[in-house]
């Protein structure tokens, strides 16, 4: 049975007989990334997942959404409030997730998780309409542009997910967007963001396009409320497609342009797409409610193996006793201890902010660090330890250390958002620090191709 171990020996083998040289490679994706969240910046080769593993992460990830999304009812009988206070949040965001909030969580997340020798590991989960790579599928393009590449996709069958396609149906699923209708969809960005990220929006936008949509970039200072309405120029916006974050809502000028856009949801004016709340389901602090073993009986059997199989020990860092492979320990001890295994974690930033990792600190540094996060929004977590991945160059092969980045959406998987840098690397990876992107291509079920 084809799988990620064989699928890349088998590829590394071919290559090494009669591939081309790895600059011819990459030179196919390059154009095809730009202007995209990838920055030109590719791998020299795609990665692959057999059938079985992709069929068994998607259930895995399916069940975390689930179970997370099911934390404010299952931990605090509903209150979304007292949920979103759990996890850190500040009263001003608090109110901003009560005002666009909705009966149901969107089915829209993405997970981060690097290979180890025992398989993937989860490190984050992000949940919502901000989050990056959905444009993935210009390298998977790029990469069909190299022969080499196109006959070993061909030979072995293999296919990937059009994130984008699923992307448009989950849009138009969650805000219930009538057949045969093209909605005005906004793309709506943070003023300073968009002067950068306009581009890659109108590129991706026209991606969108092709799926009954009609979207529009531009920032949300643009934006004009009068007539019972939201407008984008002339144009009345039914779906407002959000990229500003909870973090663009504590500047000086957040309140004042991103309430009138909740007040116009509020009032039934314009669909959010994403509602503010998904913010709480991608925070670290929810992950960590999911790990906590007081709150394992809340759980199915399902969602337990799924935690079990993918979720590192991970825990909020609170003084007193704590369960460690079975034993009861005091945490803060613990912590101090073990530095060398553990990584502490803001629960409410992203891209890598904040993160501390335990390894990288002196002794000093990370007491200091310890000391000063106690009780307040953080965890720790343990260090997950990410195989190499091998990659051709011009000189022989080379290792990259990768982060998988699987989407799930309403049909189920959603396409990869992979990100890699150079060597063995044990900190943050990311797209802002300077990583590379690459394609990946999945193994179908036997006689049944993945849908394109």
């Amino acid at each position: 049975m084809l799988s990620h171990q064989s699928l890349t020996a088998a590829y590394l083998e071919a290559y090494a007989q009669a591939g081309p040289q790895a600059t011819e490679v990459a030179e196919s994706v390059q154009h095809s990334a730009d202007a995209t969240t990838f920055l030109a910046r590719t791998l020299s080769r795609p990665v692959f997942l057999g059938h079985a593993e992709h069929r068994q992460l998607t259930q895995d990830l399916s069940h975390i959404h689930d179970a997370i999304t099911a934390l404010p009812n299952r931990l605090f009988g509903g209150d979304l409030g007292r949920f979103a206070r759990a996890v850190g949040m500040p009263e001003v965001q608090v109110s901003a997730v009560l005002r666009s909030h909705r009966d149901f969580p969107i089915r829209l997340s993405r997970a981060d998780l690097c290979m180890t020798g025992s398989g993937f590991q989860l490190m984050e989960l992000n949940m919502g309409s901000t989050m990056g790579g959905f444009d993935n599928g210009f390298l998977n393009e790029g990469m069909l542009g190299d022969p080499f590449v196109k006959d070993f996709v061909t030979q072995h069958r293999l296919s990937y997910i059009d994130t984008v396609a699923e992307l448009a149906h989950t849009i138009r699923t969650e805000c219930k967007v009538p057949e045969g209708s093209r909605p005005m969809m906004a793309i709506v960005d943070w003023p300073e963001s968009y002067e950068t990220l306009e581009p890659q929006l109108r590129k991706s936008s026209t991606l969108l396009a092709r799926h009954d949509l009609d979207p529009h970039p531009c920032h949300i200072g643009q934006l004009r409320f009068a007539d019972g309405a939201v407008w984008l120029g002339e144009r009345r916006i039914d779906i407002l497609y959000r990229l500003f974050t909870m973090t663009d809502l504590l500047e000086e000028t957040g309140p004042g342009l991103i309430d009138p856009v909740l007040a116009a949801v509020q009032r039934g004016e314009v669909t959010i797409f994403a509602p503010m709340e998904t913010y709480l389901y991608g925070s670290k602090g929810a992950l960590a409610m999911l790990a906590d073993d007081a709150n394992r009986h809340l759980l199915s059997d399902a969602e337990r193996a799924s935690i079990d199989r993918l979720l590192p020990w991970t825990k909020m860092l609170r003084p007193g006793p704590v369960t460690v492979d079975g034993r009861q320990v005091d945490l803060e001890r613990y912590v101090l201890e073990q530095q060398e295994e553990l990584i502490l974690k803001p629960t409410l930033l992203y891209a890598g902010n904040g993160i501390v990792p335990g390894w990288h600190s002196t002794p000093e540094q990370w007491r200091e660090q310890v000391t000063a996060a106690m009780d307040g929004p953080f965890l720790v977590q343990r260090r997950v330890r990410p195989v190499v991945e091998w990659f051709p160059t011009d000189h022989g092969l080379e290792p990259w250390t990768l982060v998988w980045g699987p989407f799930t959406m309403t049909r189920g998987a959603g396409g990869f958002f992979i990100r890699a840098e150079r060597g063995e690397v044990s900190g943050v990876i990311n797209m802002a620090t300077g990583a590379s992107g690459t394609a990946c291509f999945v193994a179908p079920e036997p006689d049944q191709p993945l849908h394109r």
